[in-house]
């Protein structure tokens, strides 16, 4: 009998302990919670350019924080942005310390039984980029190369799926926590290539000088960026979908877009 009641004791103490440390139930709407604080806290990589970065004052700018002030502003309430680790991102999500991941976020099959989307925004593709001076010019060529790309990445996920990186070197694909890391190893000789988003790569390359890397031929595939979401959340969903959708309609969007990109590439 006594061991019966310690062993009850214990179960109940666990039981308080999860719920305690579990934070939001993901499959619950928060809007009524959302409305009361009066604020939306967006997750992102802050080293992210362009979509998400800080600049050479410290501020969080970017394509994906102009859209994303843009529309909570629409949807009545405040943003607030939250630099997370992007190898836990669904993980924040689900634990309430952020109500949207919003920082180039690939849209991927994977990536669905997690998360919500919102409908896709805009249009990417897994580049792969090296040193001007290398002697890597097509995909085929990553036989026995060194091969980098982001942590718990969409381009991690395309090259694992392609199933070349068994022709890498020592059949692995070298990772960092951000993309700057990557190309730092890139500029030192360190790795060959870097897998990357092209809105990334893109951007970087002209950043830093594109006489000084070239886009090789071949890529590991398109794909859409959109807006993560919980489970639960269907009105967060609903209204941030409509503030999408009204900025595409009166040209916010695409303004935004000539900002960044100098051409309207919104969807």
């Amino acid at each position: 009998m006594k061991r019966i009641i310690i062993l009850t004791v214990l179960v109940l103490s666990l039981s308080i302990l999860l719920t305690a440390c579990g934070g939001n139930d993901s499959s619950v709407d928060t809007w009524a919670e959302l409305e009361d604080r009066g604020s939306i806290i967006v997750g992102l990589d802050d080293a992210f350019v362009p979509m998400g970065f800080r600049d050479n004052n410290g501020n969080l700018v970017g394509f994906d924080v102009d859209m994303a002030k843009e529309a909570i502003s629409r949807m009545g309430m405040e943003v607030e942005f939250q630099p997370i680790d992007w190898n836990l991102k669904e993980q924040e999500l689900d634990s309430g310390n952020i109500d949207l991941i919003w920082n180039g976020y690939s849209i991927t099959n994977e990536r669905k039984e997690k998360v919500n989307f919102t409908k896709p925004y805009l249009d990417n593709l897994q580049i792969i980029v090296s040193l001007s001076d290398s002697d890597i010019e097509t995909i085929d060529d990553l036989e026995g190369k060194i091969v980098c790309t982001q942590n718990s990445s969409s381009a991690l996920e395309a090259i694992e799926k392609s199933g070349a990186k068994e022709t890498f070197k020592d059949g692995e694909v070298i990772l960092f926590d951000t993309y700057n890391e990557a190309f730092l190893d890139l500029e030192a000789g360190r790795v060959d290539v870097v897998v990357a988003d092209e809105v990334l790569a893109k951007y970087y390359i002209t950043e830093k000088g594109e006489e000084n890397y070239k886009i090789i031929e071949g890529d590991f595939g398109d794909e859409e960026y959109g807006v993560g979401v919980r489970k639960g959340d269907k009105t967060l969903l609903d209204k941030l979908n409509q503030a999408l959708d009204e900025m595409r309609e009166d040209g916010t969007a695409a303004e935004i877009s000539e900002k960044w990109f100098g051409e309207n590439i919104v969807k």
